[in-house]
């Protein structure tokens, strides 16, 4: 009883008095349970690809997805959502509960074109989500059939500016970031080609080796078989840097094309009004998991060069590719009603 006294009283000396030791035991718990419930993620994370499985997008989300399971102690799972040329998927990341559980990875075709094809765009990319990161670019390659006599940058326009109109290029379909590279090449170059929309990039190789289509743009791990067979000719690369699987192709502005830039990039978001402290998490797993080697060498493997920005950095690329690719959605007439 002394002993329990003279705690009391060595409390009492100390300025705590009972109601308010009961105070700071509160508050205690009360930032005990804040903390708690502020762990994040506690619950598997989705992360929507608005594309079909095996494709580009797809295998770059699985890989991070991976990495970000890794580190969260949670899964990662992909989510594809195919359809409308990415719209269908990006617009379910928008009406997602902004909780961190739900992520996109998105591209230039869903970020920065998709909605300008649209007479009324069905989501805004600037405005209707969280940005974290850009994660990866690409660049396209510029291929010629190989009955084409056109072996540079150079030779192409020529031929195309002596032939108006006689030359087809195929893409993946309207409005696609493969179809908007030829545009832009078209505008910068001044040049006129008839475009050949299919369904895919994988079903214009038959008819470019027929020689029915003599241009594309298409990822090099797709083009580089084709290539190395000879059965097309690789003439540029449309990012701003060479690529390391193919290093002896110059860029399209090495080439003599100025402000030619047509990466085909990947970001992630989150819903609008995501928390920041979310966010933050997200945005520092990701740049540990593109930093790491296994990461960068499955990227490498797709011709991919992990970037890992800040959120402040993504916003004003985003804001430059927004502009760029609306210009050239209006001046190609390609539309998507």
């Amino acid at each position: 009883m002394k002993m329990k006294e003279g705690k009391s009283v060595k409390l009492v000396s100390r300025g705590v008095s009972l109601a308010g030791l009961a105070t700071v035991l509160w508050v205690a718990t009360a930032s005990h349970k804040a903390l708690s419930a502020d762990v994040f993620p506690t619950k598997p994370v989705r992360m929507i690809v608005a594309f079909p499985v095996a494709g580009a997008t797809d295998i770059l989300a699985r890989v991070l997805s991976q990495k970000l399971s890794e580190y969260f102690l949670q899964q990662v799972i992909v989510d594809n959502r195919p359809g409308a040329g990415g719209s269908i998927g990006t617009k379910m990341a928008v009406s997602a509960p902004a909780d961190g559980y739900t992520l996109i990875l998105g591209t230039t075709s869903t970020h920065a074109i998709g909605p300008y094809l649209y007479s009324k765009k069905p989501y805004d990319p600037l405005h209707d989500f969280t940005p974290i990161t850009e994660v990866a670019s690409s660049p396209n390659v510029l291929m010629v059939a190989a009955q084409v006599p056109a072996h540079s940058i150079k030779e192409l326009i020529a031929l195309a500016k002596a032939q108006p109109g006689k030359l087809n290029f195929g893409s993946s379909g309207i409005g696609t970031q493969f179809h908007l590279s030829g545009e832009l090449l078209k505008l910068l170059a001044g040049i006129d080609m008839v475009h050949i929309p299919y369904k895919g990039t994988a079903l214009v190789y038959p008819d470019m080796i027929a020689g029915q289509i003599q241009v594309l743009f298409d990822v090099p791990p797709a083009a580089l078989p084709f290539i190395k067979q000879a059965r097309v000719r690789a003439l540029g690369l449309s990012g701003s840097k060479r690529s390391p699987v193919l290093p002896d192709v110059p860029t399209i502005v090495e080439a003599g094309i100025a402000g030619y830039d047509a990466d085909l990039w990947f970001g992630l978001y989150a819903p609008l009004n995501t928390p920041k402290a979310r966010i933050a998490k997200i945005h520092n797993a990701t740049l540990k998991a593109l930093a790491s080697n296994d990461v960068r060498s499955r990227y490498a493997i797709l011709g991919a060069e992990p970037i890992g920005s800040s959120p402040e950095d993504f916003v004003s690329f985003m804001k430059s590719e927004n502009i760029k690719w609306e210009k050239v959605v209006k001046a190609s007439g390609a539309r998507a009603d």
